[in-house]
């Protein structure tokens, strides 16, 4: 079998699940989401943006969208700002936990742009600030990962 490496192009439809909660920084998420759809040349017509009230609704709508078998892949946009209170542990945790189980029950990629941040700064550093945004990298990554495991399954079909 020859070495597989993932490559940034249209590997079909793609979903973009959205946290309305911190929508600041989660509009700035999906710009760079998009933009990164752009750039891999799927037509903004094969990304369906699918809007959910905060970031513990995230895995549940990512499970239904990867149930539908319409997407190749799919990203998870949020952002989770610490507080006071442990609510933060317990919704960037659960995000992250329900979001793995659903790539890994439906072998189906999906971006994890779920920032865990201290600050509202931090967040927008991360979306499109300083410090890139994290938007487009999980988009990146979760096409990568679509076009490896096409590749993988051409090869052992």
């Amino acid at each position: 079998m020859p070495d597989i490496s993932g490559r940034l192009r249209a590997v079909g439809r793609v979903a973009i699940v959205v946290s309305r909660y911190n929508e600041l920084v989660t509009t700035k998420l999906l710009e760079g989401a998009l933009a990164c759809c752009r750039d891999a040349g799927i037509a903004r017509e094969d990304v369906d943006v699918v809007w959910v009230p905060g970031a513990f609704e995230l895995s549940a709508a990512v499970a239904v969208a990867a149930n539908t078998g319409r997407y190749a892949c799919l990203v998870a946009i949020g952002a989770v700002v610490r507080g006071d209170t442990p609510h933060f542990d317990y919704v960037a945790g659960e995000a992250a936990r329900g979001i793995n189980t659903v790539a890994v029950q439906q072998q189906l990629p999906i971006g994890f742009g779920v920032l865990t941040v201290d600050t509202m700064q931090q967040a927008l550093d991360r979306a499109g600030g300083s410090a890139g945004n994290k938007g487009h990298e999980a988009t990146a990554a979760a096409i990568e990962a679509a076009d490896v495991f096409a590749q993988l399954r051409t090869h052992h079909a």
